[in-house]
């Protein structure tokens, strides 16, 4: 393995996670949906309505601004409410989670750990954003002021793919003027880390779930696991 040179890494559950812990529960969810009719509903048609709804949204290839984003989540949320009709949430209200969804900048918190090593590994090395995500996520990393220690960042709605199509990856090098073999992967998927490892590039799982980081660490012997950035500051 050459020098290393550059970082790609991942965004959900790896520097960042949703505020509420749902992705899909926006912020302000439930300012605009009654939640106590949502703890009557059963899990089954909660799980329901996700599913249609995450079907319609993952066939959209190429989303490139947030108009189109809002667009296309608005029809999001369409299905998710028509699939729960027992909610009865008002075409208002829908807009309003919609927008609350792509235009609420502070809809992610970065972990404790990635806001105190991402500064110390953007003196070392280049960093790229590397995220099966839509446009907003631009402005997420913007408002939090994370943007600066990052040299590219790689969104696949922007793509057309996501990982671990070989664009994802081969797209951050390109942008990062690195080689596979000068590049390490971070991603809490290992489906994901071995798209990356197929391109030569040393990937490193990443899980925040203390029994999943034990259950792979003692599984897994052709890869790193680390439970957080500071680990990871003691293996490169």
């Amino acid at each position: 393995m050459g020098k290393v040179k550059a970082i790609l890494i991942d965004s959900g559950k790896v520097l960042n996670g949703p505020v509420t812990g749902e992705w899909f529960v926006t912020p302000n969810f439930f300012e605009y949906v009654d939640k106590k009719k949502v703890e009557k509903l059963n899990i089954e048609q909660i799980n329901k309505a996700f599913q249609l709804a995450g079907d319609y949204i993952s066939k959209q290839d190429f989303i490139v601004t947030e108009e189109e984003e809002y667009r296309h989540f608005l029809k999001y949320y369409n299905i998710f409410f028509d699939t729960v009709k027992e909610l009865n949430v008002s075409k208002e209200n829908i807009e309003n989670v919609t927008k609350d969804l792509v235009y609420n900048y502070d809809k992610y918190r970065f972990y404790d750990d990635v806001i105190e090593v991402i500064p110390t590994l953007h003196k070392n090395y280049k960093l790229a954003v590397v995220s099966d995500a839509w446009p907003s996520l631009l402005n997420v990393f913007k408002k939090a002021d994370m943007t600066k220690y990052f040299s590219a960042i790689v969104i696949s709605s922007f793509q057309g793919v996501t990982k671990p199509n070989d664009l994802m990856y081969t797209t951050a090098l390109k942008e990062l003027s690195v080689e596979p073999n000068e590049a390490i992967f971070i991603d809490d998927s290992l489906k994901n880390c071995k798209g990356a490892e197929k391109l030569g590039i040393r990937s490193i799982l990443i899980c925040r779930d203390k029994e999943d980081y034990l259950d792979n660490k003692n599984k897994l012997k052709d890869i790193d696991v680390i439970n957080n950035f500071k680990e990871l500051l003691e293996i490169i």
